[in-house]
């Protein structure tokens, strides 16, 4: 889905539950350069490649791979990515993520037994594959971290907000240009409705929260939530109410 102008949404559909749940990564592109945010859960990578040959042709067009965070279903595909290509392409991450993504530190959420109630639900196969990946997560060698603040100069600018909480390295990317924020998992999208971190899935909840008023410092049309997709509207007031009081 078109955004903006260097800026489209794409559609991964990852049957993580029996059924498919789409997940949206962020292609961000232009003559010179093309930017992959976040990639979707592991062994979605043919899906992933529809979506940007979709939009740029190839995945040989992929100059940079930046990982919001380090959860399986956001870096699931680099390996599968940086390995199906012809170039070197590079991985950028925040600086706090970086040893759970190259595998030095055991992921923050890697413990599957939270989620016992969610495996129950899950057909048998579907259960014997979610352990296996969380108990043998993808890795990938992360080329360089991002700082909060940081302004990359690929499509038109590229702003990194910070905005830990999450985990603690996660962080939101702001096109400049569009005004479109990048949130990855700080902000979610359910039924329509902007709202703010899973509680149950953020390791600091706290955190989390403050990284959401820390949005309010920008002029943000759209935002595209990694569950849930795109919105459209007073993104300042909702940002708002889900601060409230912190």
């Amino acid at each position: 889905m078109k955004i903006a102008d260097k800026v489209e949404m794409l559609e991964v559909a990852a049957a993580a539950t029996g059924r498919p749940i789409p997940v949206y990564p962020t292609l961000f592109y232009d003559e010179r350069s093309v930017v992959l945010a976040d990639t979707g859960f592991p062994g979605q990578l043919p899906m992933l490649k529809a979506e940007v040959e979709r939009v740029v042709g190839s995945l040989d067009k992929i100059d940079r791979v930046i990982a919001t965070h380090q959860d399986v279903d956001h870096i699931g595909n680099i390996p599968g990515l940086l390995g199906s290509v012809k170039k070197k392409i590079e991985v950028l991450c925040g600086t706090d993520d970086k040893p759970y993504i190259e595998g030095e530190k055991k992921m923050i959420k890697g413990d599957p037994s939270p989620r016992n109630k969610f495996l129950a639900t899950l057909p048998e196969e579907r259960r014997r594959q979610f352990l296996e990946i969380m108990a043998n997560p993808p890795k990938a060698k992360v080329d360089r971290t991002l700082a909060d603040g940081e302004a990359l100069p690929d499509c038109g600018g590229i702003l990194v907000i910070g905005t830990p909480g999450h985990t603690p390295g996660h962080i939101s990317l702001y096109h400049e240009l569009s005004r479109t924020l990048v949130a990855g998992d700080a902000l979610r999208l359910i039924g329509g409705e902007l709202v703010g971190p899973a509680p149950e899935n953020a390791a600091d909840l706290d955190q989390a929260l403050k990284s959401v008023k820390k949005l309010l410092n920008y002029d943000i049309a759209t935002v595209i939530c990694y569950h849930g997709g795109v919105f459209r509207g007073d993104v300042r007031k909702i940002l708002s109410g889900i601060t409230a009081g912190i």
